[in-house]
C-alpha cells in the first residue's frame, strides 16, 4: 500500500513552485489557490500512477491531461483564461532531472571523449525529458480542444 502522508507531503510540497510561477507570471491573487490545488493534482495524480508502475510519460500525459479538463472548468467558472490555472499546475512535473542529467552526459562527452555508456546515458535522458515536454504540452491541449463551444458558426 501507498505511503498516504508521504504522497499528501510531496503533493504539498509540488503545490509550492505552482503558486511561486503563478506569483511570477502575475496570476491574479484570487487564482492562487487553485494553482496551488492544481499543481498538488497533478502531482500526487503522476505519482499514484508511477506507483502503479504506469510509466512516467503516461503517467504525465494522463496528470497533464486531468489538469486540463479541471482547467476549462475551473476558467469557465471564475471567468479567467484557461492558462492562468493549468500552466502553473504542470510546472512541478517539468522533467528538470532528465534535462540535467542529459546535459552532464554532453558535458562528459566533450571533455573525457565519447564512450557508449555517456552516449547511451545522453539519448536515454534527452528522449525521457522531450517525451514528458510532449505528454504534457498534448495533455494540455486535447481537453481545451474537446471542450471549446464556439457561439457562432467558423464560416
Amino acid at each position: 500500500m501507498m505511503e498516504w502522508v508521504s504522497l499528501l507531503l510531496d503533493a504539498l510540497w509540488a503545490a509550492i513552485p505552482a503558486v511561486g510561477f503563478g506569483m511570477i507570471f502575475n496570476v491574479p491573487r484570487s487564482a492562487l489557490p487553485l494553482c496551488a490545488l492544481g499543481g498538488a493534482l497533478t502531482y500526487g495524480l503522476r505519482e499514484v500512477l508511477l506507483h502503479h508502475h504506469f510509466s512516467i510519460e503516461l503517467s504525465t500525459f494522463i496528470a497533464a491531461t486531468a489538469i486540463g479538463i479541471i482547467g476549462v472548468f475551473w476558467s469557465r467558472r471564475y471567468v479567467m483564461p484557461r492558462p492562468v490555472y493549468t500552466v502553473p499546475s504542470i510546472i512541478p512535473m517539468i522533467p528538470g532531472t532528465y534535462a540535467y542529467e542529459m546535459m552532464i552526459s554532453l558535458v562528459s562527452m566533450n571533455t573525457d571523449g565519447v564512450t557508449d555508456a555517456l552516449l547511451s546515458s545522453f539519448i536515454e535522458n534527452g528522449l525521457h525529458a522531450v517525451s514528458i515536454l510532449f505528454a504534457i504540452a498534448f495533455g494540455l491541449v486535447l481537453p481545451s480542444m474537446y471542450y471549446t463551444k464556439r457561439k457562432q458558426p467558423i464560416i
